[in-house]
């Protein structure tokens, strides 16, 4: 039985060769009043709020599961923890703050997937060697969902939709290169379809437009399922996983209408460059204590995400060996930023 860390270096993505996916931002007066970092050696660590940054809107997988760690965290540290959500540009915008955040240990960003292949594409803030890596947090499958508004029930009768209809289904998603993106792309090269790409500028966004009918279809971490459940306009056609999951239950898997797909996605753990070892290190025992909490670990599964942590070397080792399977992938199969 593989780990999950294990099945995220799964090699699912060879596949990929032939293609190549409510904003709001949280602040406190607590946190605004706390802009100046602290001198090394004058403080206990920490003695302040601590922002953690997500890439995406309120309501995205990232967002979620920082939502899910954050109280737990703010109690292991003895400080609040402040979700602040700066979604759009792909994770760049996001990646930039963090980028030019001082190394002082209040300042955390989760990363996913998507924001790697993102700051692969367009060549800038790449997490492997622009960051301090903390940990990895887990592992996550996608869902493929499509609006009520479309005549299909299940992956097969979507396929066959877009295949009598080349280039009228249009896909959302959070912009080029991030997870949803790619996750499209990858479905339509292996189905044989044509499918138009319309970015957003987060992939809530993106899932609101296909509740609302006004978008075709669209992929998401599975940790967003929270999101739409009550009968809202969607319809989820499938997981992204080679098996059913019990971290989508009830849902069938994509691979039994297409064969041979998956997808797997992660959560981790970073701070700015040049970060503290010693705050680095604090920070990854005690996100590994939270992690390791049973209500935490069922929380998480609850949404979708299967929790997995590592050291910072280890996830470092991940972050460097992703970015360079990911750009050799992205170089074959032309994929540039837009």
């Amino acid at each position: 039985m593989k780990t999950a860390r294990e099945k995220l270096m799964w090699p699912w993505w060879s596949a990929l060769a032939l293609l190549v996916s409510m904003a709001a931002t949280v602040t406190t007066v607590a946190f605004a009043q706390s802009t100046q970092p602290a001198v090394a050696g004058t403080q206990a660590y920490p003695a302040r709020p601590i922002r953690l940054v997500t890439s995406n809107a309120v309501g995205s997988g990232s967002d979620i599961v920082a939502r899910v760690l954050s109280p737990k965290l703010s109690e292991v540290l003895g400080q609040q923890i402040v979700v602040d959500n700066r979604s759009g540009a792909s994770g760049l915008i996001a990646a930039e703050l963090v980028a030019r955040s001082a190394p002082d240990g209040y300042t955390i960003w989760i990363v996913t997937m998507t924001q790697l292949i993102s700051t692969t594409v367009y060549d800038r803030y790449h997490l492997a060697k622009g960051y301090a890596p903390i940990g990895f947090i887990g592992g996550t499958p996608f869902v493929i969902a499509t609006s009520t508004s479309l005549p299909v029930k299940t992956t097969a009768e979507f396929i066959a939709f877009a295949k009598a209809k080349p280039g009228f289904v249009m896909y959302g998603s959070s912009g080029t290169g991030t997870s949803g993106h790619l996750c499209m792309e990858l479905f339509q090269s292996m189905a044989g379809l044509k499918l138009v790409h319309v970015p957003y500028k987060g992939s809530m966004a993106a899932l609101t437009e296909v509740m609302g009918g006004q978008m075709h279809s669209t992929c998401f971490a599975a940790p967003t399922l929270s999101m739409v459940s009550g009968g809202q306009k969607v319809r989820v056609l499938g997981v992204t996983t080679r098996a059913v999951t019990p971290l989508a239950p009830g849902i069938p898997t994509i691979a039994e209408a297409l064969p041979g797909y998956e997808l797997l996605g992660w959560y981790g753990m970073l701070a700015p460059p040049g970060t503290p070892t010693e705050i680095v290190t604090r920070l990854n025992r005690e996100f590994a204590k939270v992690l390791g909490m049973p209500d935490v670990r069922e929380r998480m599964l609850g949404i979708g995400a299967e929790p997995a942590p590592s050291s910072p070397a280890e996830f470092g080792a991940f972050l460097k060996k992703e970015t360079e399977r990911w750009s050799k992938l992205l170089k074959e199969a032309g994929v540039k930023a837009q």
